[in-house]
């Protein structure tokens, strides 16, 4: 199913916390949604869930509009919230098929045994939830979103607080998920969206500032500036080298080896050759240089 969200903004007394936000999430796609804390992230996401109302726009799965009234739609949701609320007093069999009944599934107990499979709780299935570790807390919460086997998930920071062992067990688990659904997975963790995101959607200040592959984002499509890594054959004027224009940075490692860094979206490339054949220069490198997600996010969200 496709998610549609178009022009959503959503107000708290006179602050703004969604201004406009607009993108489509088509079939088969695990994207990345980043921001930091009070971007917006959250928001946005219990209005797709439909939990949240919005105070304008619109957002619809296959063309039907998502509602806090429309519960048939709700329906093809799966949702794992940040805190991941648990009744940490019932057993996991016991959970899981409550919740199995909120959606009124037929085979209710034969859906909450795939459940259990799929998450790898199988081994675990007859204790209380009170009683697991973080890691298989968050198993139960992805089983929870998925016993209804609905078409999109929503993930809010479903990795928060896991070892590294559980990490990657989750990080496998919604691949595994996503080969089929729609996945929309929230995380401040870079490492994280580079393992398994195919796209990446970046908010600030309620406001979307990216949208793009994880290759576009870091070849810096959408953070509006250069970097170059650069050999000459001797050492350079620098006094000159400085003045070229759109040069914000200069990082020397030796005498002939430098990083420059362009002010804005400006391709540097063509000036620092210029330079090079106006002062008889060999140039032995000039390679642009891709940025790391998490420069890229800085770059993007510390801007006013």
């Amino acid at each position: 199913m496709t998610i549609k969200i178009s022009e959503v903004s959503k107000f708290y007394g006179t602050q703004k916390a969604l201004d406009q936000v607009s993108f489509e999430i088509g079939i088969g796609e695990l994207v990345g949604f980043l921001g930091p804390n009070g971007a917006g992230k959250s928001t946005l996401m219990k209005i797709i869930t439909g939990y949240l109302s919005s105070d304008g726009g619109t957002v619809t799965i296959n063309g039907e509009t998502i509602e806090t009234k429309n519960v048939a739609i709700r329906s093809q949701i799966g949702y794992l919230p940040e805190n991941n609320p648990l009744y940490t007093d019932l057993y996991i069999r016991e959970y899981l098929e409550m919740v199995a009944g909120f959606y009124h599934l037929q085979n209710k107990k034969e859906q909450v045994l795939k459940m259990i499979e799929l998450t790898g709780l199988k081994a675990e299935q007859h204790k209380k939830i009170g009683a697991l570790s973080k890691g298989l807390r968050q198993r139960v919460g992805l089983a929870q979103a998925l016993i209804h086997d609905p078409a999109v998930l929503i993930l809010d920071e479903p990795t928060t607080g896991l070892d590294p062992n559980q990490l990657e067990e989750i990080r496998q688990l919604i691949r595994t998920i996503s080969l089929n659904k729609t996945v929309m997975l929230s995380t401040h963790i870079m490492q994280e969206v580079e393992a398994i995101c195919n796209r990446v959607i970046i908010i600030n200040k309620g406001t979307l500032v990216a949208d793009g592959s994880i290759d576009q984002l870091k070849a810096g499509q959408f953070a509006q500036k250069q970097i170059i890594w650069i050999e000459f054959n001797r050492t350079p004027d620098l006094e000159a080298f400085r003045k070229i224009s759109g040069l914000r940075k200069i990082e020397a490692f030796n005498q002939t080896t430098y990083l420059v860094e362009s002010d804005d979206s400006t391709d540097l490339r063509p000036a620092i050759f210029r330079f090079a054949v106006d002062n008889q220069l060999i140039l032995l490198t000039m390679k642009e240089q891709q940025q790391s997600l998490e420069n890229v996010f800085q770059d993007l969200t510390r801007k006013v």
